[in-house]
């Protein structure tokens, strides 16, 4: 095996853990009992004390695309908690997933990188799961929080187009540079909240391991696969995502969800599978 196919393969790996340790964040938000805004400026206080330690002998060096991306990363998750409140989280979660459309935009325009077939092919069959995993639950309701989610789809693409340009620097400033500013913004409800020994061990997992780490193994591996490649990966985020809440606190998908699980998965698994045997970085 050559170097350059062991470095992709290793770079896959990273982001399915990395897919893996973002969609814990679901069931422990559901464990702390907070305003979302709270949890969302105590996990970036927390992840950017890590990222601070990581990062302090990295000269940080301002770019419009380290500006994008930090705006993209506080965007999407701005978003996506508002429109979690002004629609349902199904049309919260999937509006926000059509992500991989503006990748694929802004891939070709910013970065100069375009979609293979194997490409296209994931992404209506990713979509396809998706319907199925979701369908029961998604409505026409709450319009202002369906845009919301649409926009909130738009600024994850921009963060993951941001990183990969960042890709010959260091991806992780975006993150810090995301988390500081999320904290600064949430910090007066944060105040608010009332603790626990329980809310500090959730809060200290989200910042340290479930963005932290999370956003450290995705700056390792943006280096190596494409924009559209790595966003089809992540995918595998929301379907897991539900899978954590049910195993702990028994909440039961549907048929239909575990059919739609279940093709997203074998779409996720083809593609990195694929992508492991091609060397284009």
């Amino acid at each position: 095996m050559s170097a350059a196919h062991a470095s992709r393969r290793r770079a896959i790996a990273l982001l399915l853990l990395t897919a893996l340790l973002w969609s814990t964040s679901g069931l422990f938000v559901k464990l702390l009992h907070w305003h979302p805004l709270s949890i969302f400026s105590a996990r970036g206080i927390v992840a950017s004390v890590v990222f601070l330690i990581w990062l302090r002998r990295i000269p940080l060096r301002f770019t419009p695309f380290l500006v994008a991306g930090a705006a993209g990363y506080m965007g999407a998750q701005f978003l996506f908690i508002f429109s979690t409140r002004m629609t349902t989280a199904a049309n919260a979660i999937f509006l926000q997933y059509t992500a991989p459309i503006y990748v694929l935009i802004f891939g070709v325009w910013f970065l100069g990188e375009r979609p293979r077939r194997i490409d296209w092919i994931t992404m209506v069959v990713i979509f396809a799961g998706m319907l199925l995993f979701f369908g029961q639950d998604l409505t026409f309701e709450g319009l202002y929080g369906n845009l919301a989610a649409i926009l909130g789809g738009v600024a994850l693409a921009v963060m993951i187009v941001s990183t990969r340009a960042q890709k010959d620097s260091h991806p992780a400033q975006i993150f810090l540079i995301g988390s500081c500013l999320g904290g600064l913004i949430g910090l007066p409800s944060v105040l608010q909240e009332s603790w626990s020994l329980t809310d500090v061990g959730i809060i200290a997992y989200l910042g340290i391991f479930q963005t932290g780490l999370a956003a450290a193994l995705y700056s390792i591996a943006i280096r190596q696969v494409p924009a559209l490649e790595s966003n089809l990966i992540l995918m595998l985020e929301p379907v897991l995502n539900p899978l954590w809440v049910f195993l702990v606190i028994g909440e039961s998908p549907d048929p239909l969800a575990l059919l739609g699980g279940t093709v997203v998965l074998g779409a996720i698994a083809t593609r990195a599978i694929v992508g492991a045997r091609h060397t284009d970085v």
